[in-house]
């Protein structure tokens, strides 16, 4: 049990800093479909800055965990930043239909990014890079179950718990959180009482997409060891942090929960004895998708304000029909 609980905090905090993006992003109104695209190019970016940082080094023994943390961090912010900005300028600036914008940038960055690791990304010291990386807290071994179970991963796990809880501070208690809340749900009467709804929306979506960028950066250098297999992978996980929005009715803390419960369910079918087959594994995959279904329906019946999305998901403004 401590090994399915320690495998699936790790494998949570991929889907948590996907949905914590995407929660900021639908906050400003914008149901953004390009999440798994923009995990692949957060992995890209920051892949691209772990392979600069390691080759530039004679000696990867002597490679600093603090630039190795920051190096792929910036560059992982940037590439998945540029895939939000795309979708921020198509639908913010010119409106476009923003499901078809979000599902040609899945598309988008699922190939740039298999095209840029297969040409660009020198992945031999990723093992070596990884390791560092993952560095647990020095005190985890001797709390024995209790250190495995909460001390015992590298700093992009506690990373995504702190961005959700800081995110989820600002969208209750700020004046900006709160400003972001009234674009999602009636942007003409937010530009009306002063705020430049633009900016909320390009900003919500910049930072959403970075926060998103950084879950497929956590998920090859720390709960995959530092392999990169392909993008298939990381867009399945984009899928999944979407679902998640809605299992946690958008709430950046209950995340935190959600993802973990979601890590469990994933990896369930390789942990357990006797579901070793193919069949078995994916049917066990398939669970998050249907608890996702479950919540939907029961908050969908139940009707609170405080569950359900903002009411101007997925609908552009048009300021001159205010």
């Amino acid at each position: 049990m401590v090994g399915i609980l320690v495998g699936a905090i790790s494998m949570g905090m991929v889907f948590l800093l996907g949905s914590v993006g995407e929660i900021v992003t639908e906050k400003s109104g914008h149901l953004n479909l390009g999440i798994p695209g923009i995990m692949c190019l957060g992995t890209a970016g920051g892949c691209f800055g772990v392979s600069l940082y390691m080759n530039l080094l004679p000696n990867p023994n002597n490679a600093s965990w603090l630039l190795l943390i920051i190096i792929p961090i910036i560059t992982s912010v940037i590439f998945s930043a540029f895939g939000g900005l795309i979708y921020a300028f198509l639908t913010v600036t010119f409106r476009v239909n923003q499901n078809v914008v979000g599902l040609a940038i899945t598309t988008f960055g699922a190939g740039f990014t298999q095209f840029f690791m297969d040409k660009f990304v020198n992945t031999i010291r990723f093992a070596k890079a990884s390791k560092i990386i993952r560095t647990p807290l020095p005190f985890a071994e001797s709390l024995g179950a209790f250190g495995e179970i909460f001390f015992s991963y590298g700093f992009f796990v506690y990373l995504a718990i702190a961005i959700a809880i800081v995110t989820a501070f600002v969208l209750r208690k700020t004046k900006v959180g709160l400003s972001l809340r009234a674009v999602g749900e009636n942007p003409a009467t937010a530009d009306a009482v002063g705020i430049n709804v633009t900016k909320y929306k390009y900003g919500a979506i910049l930072i959403g997409s970075a926060i998103a960028g950084l879950g497929g950066l956590l998920y090859v250098m720390e709960y995959n060891f530092g392999t990169f297999d392909n993008t298939l992978t990381i867009q399945s996980f984009g899928w999944l942090a979407i679902a998640l929005v809605i299992f946690t009715m958008w709430k950046p803390d209950l995340c935190i929960l959600g993802s973990i419960i979601f890590g469990a369910l994933y990896i369930l079918g390789y942990k357990i004895t006797g579901l070793q087959s193919l069949g078995q594994q994916e049917l066990i995959k398939l669970l998050p998708y249907v608890a996702t279904v479950i919540v939907l329906i029961i908050t969908s019946i139940t009707g609170s304000k405080e569950n359900q999305p903002p009411a101007s998901l997925g609908l552009n403004y048009f300021r001159e029909e205010r």
